[in-house]
Formats: C-alpha cells, sequence, structure tokens
C-alpha cells in the first residue's frame, strides 16, 4: 500500500484579475508573483495556455495558491457579471448615477445566460436565485432589466 500523499503547506494565495491571453510579466501579475517567489514566465505560459480558447482581453479572475516549495497553482473563475451585463447591453461603462439614470437595458433571457454561464462561481442553490444577484449587479450599474 502506497504511504498517503503529504499535502503541501500554501504559504500565500494571489488573487488577479488578468485579460485572457494576456497574462506578460509586467504589473501587476510580475510584482505580485515576484514578491511570493512564484516562477513568472511558468505563471505567463500556463495562465495564456488555459485561456487560448477564450475571447482575448476578456478579464479573467485567478487565485494562485503558492506553496512553500514556491511551486503554485491557479484556478481560474469566470468574468465578472458586469463584462457579461456591459457585453449584452453593448455598453463601455455602467451609470454615473446609478439608481439615477438608466444607461440601458437587458432582456431577462439575457440575464438568464449570464446567471447559467456564472453559476459554478455564483453563491447561489438554482438559476433563480443567481439570476437576481445578476439583477442585482444590473441595477448597481444603472441598466434595468426588462421582460423577455
Amino acid at each position: 500500500m502506497a504511504a498517503p500523499k503529504k499535502k503541501k503547506e500554501v504559504t500565500g494565495q494571489i488573487n488577479l484579475i488578468i485579460p485572457a491571453q494576456g497574462a506578460t510579466p509586467a504589473p501587476p501579475v510580475g510584482p505580485a508573483c515576484g514578491q511570493h517567489g512564484v516562477n513568472i514566465k511558468d505563471f505567463v505560459d500556463q495562465f495564456n495556455d488555459r485561456t487560448k480558447d477564450l475571447e482575448r482581453g476578456m478579464p479573467i479572475p485567478v487565485v494562485i495558491s503558492v506553496y512553500a516549495d514556491r511551486s503554485f497553482d491557479f484556478v481560474t473563475k469566470t468574468p465578472p457579471a458586469s463584462y457579461f451585463l456591459k457585453k449584452a447591453a453593448k455598453l463601455k461603462s455602467g451609470a454615473n448615477k446609478p439608481g439615477h439614470e438608466t444607461v440601458a437595458q437587458v432582456r431577462s433571457s439575457q440575464v438568464k445566460e449570464i446567471a447559467e454561464a456564472k453559476m459554478e462561481d455564483l453563491n447561489a442553490n438554482d438559476v433563480d436565485a443567481a439570476m437576481k444577484i445578476i439583477e442585482g449587479t444590473a441595477r448597481s450599474m444603472g441598466v434595468e432589466v426588462v421582460e423577455g
């Protein structure tokens, strides 16, 4: 019988948002990884390879776990809901005064698609609860959700 695998000790965790296929050793990636002793080139190459099938420039949240032996692994998450809402409403940015001005409208069917895409990263038990989270993000951006 093989000996049980020894679990590596996590010495740090780095949270970044990096454009898909756009990781470079420049800030914010280089300094964040460098201060934890992570091999920056390895991370950049692995991240760009993992995101090669995604739309170039899409913001990808990533959580990098750094271990005591300076090795690392990372988890990529789905882009922020605001990215999907801006794309669905064809916006460059949200409202300057959310709650006082409406800059665009999205259909509830679009909100459902976004909720389904983000389901794995949301703290929701079903799609209806996930839709409410996305609708809240839309309200905070000045985007109105209409039936359809």
